[in-house]
């Protein structure tokens, strides 16, 4: 396969749904983390419950709740990290059988090379690997959290009690942040996906994909009931 049909492979549709894709990953990455203050993300809500949390910490005896409760978080991004690093693997061994996805595309009467097939799966192959990154640095983040939190004198009135406790509110959201950015990693890798059927199915899936995430972030009951605990209207 040379470049030249490598080129003509790759159409004006692959890349404008190819753009499509990676422009409402990284913008909505984006807005998720700078929405406006007069509509904020649940992330960005979260983020104000972690800092809550830290101050509630402080005062709280035991704190085997606390130790609980970033004990989970820990866990669930090692299980991003291994399913991802799991993914990876089976790219990888994916492109050495593209042969059989290219058969898979032409069901779909797209007419794709075995080297274009290989340019789909790496696109793939990036956004899980970002996704890995992510989910692997946000593990090492919660565990500065659980030193720092380790840190926090019991006594409430020691001068260094709140400052330390604010530390560790914001390694927590950095790491809350890192964890967010590697599932929109995978959310949107599972849309590139679709790519195997055309650009039409990937513009498709990357618009359907955005518009999940949309909803999730700022219209979800689940958003309504965070912003109303916060706003202390009640449910």
């Amino acid at each position: 396969m040379t470049h030249a049909s490598l080129i003509l492979d790759f159409t004006y549709g692959d890349a404008a749904a190819l753009a499509f894709l990676l422009l409402a990953w990284l913008g909505f990455g984006w807005l998720v983390e700078h929405a406006p203050a007069t509509r904020p993300s649940v992330a960005q809500l979260m983020a104000g419950a972690r800092r809550d949390w830290m101050r509630a910490f402080v005062t709280r005896q035991p704190r085997i709740f606390d130790a609980t409760v970033l004990d989970s978080l820990r866990q669930s991004t090692a299980f991003f990290a291994s399913a991802t690093m799991i993914a990876l693997g089976g790219g990888v061994a994916l492109i050495g059988d593209a042969e059989r996805l290219a058969g898979f595309a032409a069901d779909f009467t797209v007419q794709t090379s075995r080297t274009m097939v290989e340019v789909k799966l790496l696109v793939v192959m990036v956004l899980v690997a970002n996704a890995f990154l992510k989910f692997v640095w946000a593990n090492r983040l919660f565990g500065y959290c659980a030193i720092l939190m380790a840190a926090v004198p019991n006594d409430p009135d020691d001068p260094d009690c709140y400052p330390r406790a604010a530390q560790a509110a914001e390694i927590n959201i950095t790491a809350a942040r890192s964890f967010n950015r590697g599932l929109n990693s995978v959310y949107f890798a599972i849309a590139a996906l679709a790519w195997m059927a055309g650009a039409v199915a990937l513009a498709f899936a990357a618009a359907l994909t955005l518009a999940v995430m949309a909803r999730r972030e700022f219209a979800s009951a689940s958003r309504r009931v965070i912003l109303s605990g916060r706003d202390g209207t009640g449910a």
